[in-house]
């Protein structure tokens, strides 16, 4: 379905101090193209223009949350099995492993190191596709 290569990402943060950062590490150092979402259902407006080859969901947002978008987003054909990660600083094995019962391919903590942000996902899109 979609090429071996990762390159539009879905990014859906509602805090701009985060946002700005991810997106620095992403564009910047990742070389990545994304499209930059504040909420859940912003996100739902644009993902299927997008076309995105992975989603990057924040999971705590005010009125519609990381697993609740992720939930809408899979109901869209064309993103019902595009790879998605969760970032949250809600990161006990409990956690983690509820995120992939409701189809995250995994978890990036809270704080990220922006340095590395680009290599983890690289590596996370490399084991999807591996």
């Amino acid at each position: 379905m979609s090429n071996s290569e990762l390159s539009k990402i879905l990014y859906v943060e509602d805090d701009p101090d985060i946002q700005v950062v991810a997106q620095m590490a992403l564009e910047t150092v990742g070389g990545y193209t994304l499209c930059v979402c504040s909420s859940g259902q912003e996100a739902l407006d644009q993902a299927e223009a997008f076309a995105p080859d992975m989603i990057l969901l924040d999971v705590m947002m005010p009125e519609m949350d990381g697993p609740t978008t992720l939930g809408n987003l899979r109901k869209m054909d064309s993103l019902s099995v595009t790879p998605a990660i969760f970032m949250t600083a809600k990161v006990m094995p409990s956690d983690v492993e509820r995120y992939k019962e409701l189809g995250a391919v995994d978890v990036i903590a809270k704080p990220f190191d922006p340095m590395s942000l680009a290599t983890r996902i690289q590596e996370i899109w490399g084991e999807c596709h591996g």
